[in-house]
């Protein structure tokens, strides 16, 4: 008696043939506009995000109202508008750098964003361009208050306009703003958590500031080296008109120990960081 043999095409009797599944086309990658605009909605539809915005515009409507009511005559002009706005905006804007970055880690969408886009490169630099971008708005949005205020300043006291900024000027505000925002975004980016970044970036601001001035008012030899290890004194020169070569040289030595170096290692870090 032999044993019947099944072949590689032959099936088992009462069984039948597996299909194969048709080929599922791969996925095309989310395109890096759409990217951008989710990260820049998420600037706004958080709460802290929304009053952190609604809050500039209010600032900006006391400022210029301040400078109305308590600037002499002759400080009604242009710069002395941009100014009194761009202060506050100056404060705030870094903040939401801040919040950009560290909500993946703070408010645990890290897992959604990054399953979506799994290449953190793509998201982290999407978030840098919503970063540049609101630091272009924000001038934008003091230019349009500084406009607004000079022109009624000059309407109700029935003096002459005063527009005494020259695009030169507006660009050195515009870098310096966009500096700022940068460190907000370098410590979200090294920190990854937005009570940490945000007490940083005070500490940075404000702290170690103060404590260079200090210093270089109480020590000689400081005084000189202050522009080359104070980042936010090197950036300060951007809202006194031009820079010459020497305050170019310091901006840009600050800018690489304080901004340049901790942003690689940060994105180094969180390329492997583990996302919980």
């Amino acid at each position: 008696m032999t044993t019947p043999t099944i072949s590689g095409t032959d099936t088992l009797p009462g069984t039948t043939t597996p299909t194969r599944r048709p080929d599922h086309p791969t996925p095309t990658p989310i395109p890096f506009a759409r990217i951008v605009s989710v990260e820049l909605r998420k600037c706004f539809n958080t709460r802290a995000g929304f009053w952190l915005m609604a809050s500039i515009a209010i600032a900006g409507v006391l400022a210029t109202t301040a400078v109305l009511l308590w600037a002499p005559d002759s400080e009604l002009t242009f710069s002395t508008f941009a100014s009194a706005i761009g202060f506050p905006m100056a404060t705030i804007l870094p903040i939401i750098a801040v919040l950009l970055v560290t909500s993946e880690w703070s408010q645990r969408s890290g897992l959604t964003t990054f399953t979506l886009v799994p290449h953190r490169g793509r998201a982290i630099a999407a978030k840098a361009v919503v970063t540049v971008g609101i630091s272009i708005a924000s001038m934008l949005l003091a230019m349009l208050f500084g406009v607004v205020g000079t022109l009624g300043g000059s309407a109700l006291l029935d003096i002459d306009p005063v527009w005494d900024a020259t695009t030169i000027d507006l660009a050195n505000i515009l870098l310096a703003q966009t500096l700022g925002m940068l460190v907000g975004f370098m410590l979200g980016v090294v920190i990854r958590h937005s009570a940490g970044a945000i007490v940083a970036y005070f500490v940075f601001s404000f702290v170690l500031t103060g404590l260079s001035e200090l210093l270089a008012s109480t020590q000689e030899w400081f005084t000189d080296l202050q522009p080359w290890v104070d980042f936010t004194y090197a950036q300060s020169a951007l809202f006194n008109g031009s820079l010459d070569s020497e305050q170019w040289a310091h901006l840009g030595v600050t800018s690489v120990v304080w901004l340049v170096l901790p942003m690689i290692l940060g994105l180094w870090a969180l390329m492997r960081s583990e996302v919980k």
